[in-house]
């Protein structure tokens, strides 16, 4: 039986980016994280993050990733439709310079983005959720062999 699609899109990615451990991570996090529920992440660069960012934040400046949660169905359709969790933005040159000063790779950095933003995708917020993002996201960044996370990282900065 093949594998489901991958959530997956790849805009403006790095060439030497290995997208085939990105296609097996999205499918664990797909699997493990959300229970099947679908999201989809676009890989891509500063300029179209930037853009998001500006468009839906306005924040005229580009950032690791973003999360866009899906708008809940209505009732009619609910019955007939899958329940997406929505999508995803992760600027690649944010993850590169992120995984430079984290001493991991960048496929590792991408991975920790893309667990940071399914988690906000599920409902969690770190800002004012009194440490549940946090706990579920290094509870998931241990079980998926992932180097510390953004929460954990900001709370040694005091950033973000």
């Amino acid at each position: 039986m093949p594998d489901p699609p991958s959530p997956l899109v790849f805009a403006r990615t790095p060439s030497r980016l290995r997208r085939t451990p990105m296609h097996q991570f999205a499918q664990r996090l797909l699997a493990e994280v959300t229970s099947g529920r679908a999201f989809t992440c676009l890989l891509t660069g500063d300029d179209e993050v930037r853009t998001l960012n500006r468009t839906w934040r306005g924040k005229d400046e580009p950032t690791d990733v973003l999360s866009f949660p899906a708008a809940p169905l209505p009732p009619g359709l609910a019955q007939f439709l899958p329940a997406g969790l929505g999508e995803l933005a992760v600027s690649c040159q944010r993850a590169r310079l992120q995984a430079r000063e984290n001493g991991h790779t960048l496929e590792e950095e991408i991975a920790i983005l893309m667990l940071h933003g399914v988690l906000h995708l599920m409902g969690m917020d770190h800002e004012t959720d009194n440490g549940r993002m946090r706990r579920a996201e290094t509870r998931w960044r241990r079980k998926l062999g992932l180097p510390a996370g953004l929460i954990e990282r900001s709370a040694r900065t005091g950033a973000r």
